[in-house]
């Protein structure tokens, strides 16, 4: 089997101990990724009993990034449910349980104990406060660094169908104050706080301060959108061609992960 991004940001993450950012790559990558989790039986309902992993006196539940990978730990029978890392995080609240990555079949394997998975899901529930400001001009980006752009684009390349596109821009506002700003054109309301947290994820997992970035949303009317296409840097989302119905699974809502039974 090739290699996978978590597979990828796990050795980035061991070959230099001191390296904050590939810590927090891994952690990233751990968090949008779909993790398959081992159950002792198949769900009921909302409802999930994962099998645990007691290994010097602290338990952990069993996830790999692939199910291949599960079916290599546990047989090809074996019950499971597929959850993104965010959900795993948000469903162990209060829990005190870790996650046991990849156990014994992967190079990413790894025992991640229960302060890191609370650390993983306090990062991912910072929600951004919300201001009113007037822009007074709108410039090119500048001084942003290269890993923050990758990271925009690598999160609203998941963002499927939740707008048209992005800009972002340099920003000066009404009454002092610069900063940068990630437009977002035609965003449909029920999407807005998903993409306010990627773009919070993006620069939380770059290693920057959440001021350096302003999130704003905006019609394809809307005056100022013309001065943002003028000189902003372009983000496409990938658009929906259909919407399919599918059966809800446990944890197929962000806002409601599964029960632990």
């Amino acid at each position: 089997m090739t290699d996978t991004p978590l597979d990828t940001a796990h050795a980035a993450m061991m070959a230099d101990d001191c390296n904050d950012a590939a810590r927090l790559r891994f952690y990233e990558r751990m968090a949008d990724a779909e993790l398959y989790l081992l159950l002792e039986a198949e769900p009921e309902g909302d409802q999930i009993s994962p099998r645990v992993l007691e290994h010097d006196d602290q338990s952990y539940l069993l996830a790999f990034d692939r199910a291949q990978r599960l079916a290599s730990y546990a047989g090809d029978a074996a019950a499971y449910v597929a959850l993104s890392g965010r959900n795993v995080a948000a469903m162990l609240e209060d829990q005190p349980l870790g996650i046991a990555l990849n156990l014994d079949v992967a190079s990413s394997s790894i025992l991640l104990p229960p302060e890191a998975v609370t650390w993983l899901r306090q990062t991912l529930d910072h929600r951004a406060g919300e201001v009113e400001a007037h822009i007074e001009s709108v410039m090119p980006p500048k001084g942003l660094p290269e890993n923050l752009i990758e990271a925009i684009d690598a999160k609203l390349a998941t963002a499927t169908g939740m707008a048209a596109n992005a800009w972002l821009v340099g920003i000066a506002y009404k009454g002092g104050g610069r900063g940068h700003l990630l437009a977002f054109i035609d965003a449909i309301p029920r999407a807005q706080d998903a993409l306010v947290r990627a773009a919070s994820e993006a620069l939380t997992f770059s290693g920057i301060e959440a001021g350096a970035m302003d999130v704003g949303f905006f019609n394809h009317t809307d005056p100022v959108v013309g001065k943002l296409m003028k000189v902003g840097l372009r983000f496409d989302l990938p658009q929906m061609e259909t919407l399919q119905n599918t059966p809800r699974m446990p944890g197929s809502d962000p806002d409601a992960p599964p029960i632990l039974k």
